[in-house]
């Protein structure tokens, strides 16, 4: 039995070092940092289009020359063969814009909370009347904001090249009117 006890000892000495050996380090990143891991969309993309799209629509007149215009977000619509989490774009700039304190947006992913917030308030006999927030008075959105993204992928040996195009476009509810767009293109190449 004693004999035992050191080969089971040097095993496990063995089995802990392999253990060790194998595991993976995780370590914080620069969030701004460039990320070129693969040609492949990634934050520097969604930086870079947030970025653009948020100085281009500060400079054009239909925000430059209004007064804190209300603007809504639409769905920019995937046209890539891959998943781009296009909510992130568009949360990028909203964000951006409403601490430019130029603009603002309505609230239209919480429309449905809002309102059975409201209908609690009204309805359920819980709420003291005299603090109930009034109904019927949200703000209504003056443009907009929608869009698409597209690539195109072409690879050859080891080579792959992706080209990317996000097309941003503000329009106006009351005339149907397009009152402000822009694009950013970005390429990347991988050999």
């Amino acid at each position: 039995m004693k004999a035992e006890s050191p080969l089971l000892l040097f095993f496990a000495v063995c089995l802990a070092a392999v253990e060790v050996g194998c595991g993976t380090t995780v370590e914080y990143g620069d969030a701004k940092a460039v990320e070129t891991v693969t040609v492949d969309f990634g934050s520097t993309d969604l930086q870079m289009i947030a970025e653009k799209m948020v100085r281009s629509m500060l400079a054009a007149p239909v925000i430059a020359e209004a007064n804190r215009p209300v603007l809504q977000v639409s769905a920019v619509r995937n046209q890539t063969g891959e998943h781009i989490d296009t909510k992130a774009i568009t949360d990028k700039i909203r964000t951006t814009l409403i601490q430019s304190g130029r603009v603002q947006f309505t609230a239209s992913d919480a429309r449905q909370e809002m309102v059975d917030e409201l209908q609690y308030q009204r309805d359920s006999g819980y709420v003291d009347p005299s603090t109930r927030t009034p109904m019927g008075r949200h703000v209504g959105a003056s443009y907009l904001l929608t869009g698409d993204i597209a690539s195109i992928r072409k690879s050859k040996d080891d080579t792959k090249d992706v080209y990317y195009k996000i097309t941003l476009n503000l329009v106006d509810l009351e005339t149907g009117l397009i009152a402000w767009t822009d694009e950013k293109e970005i390429r990347k190449r991988e050999e």
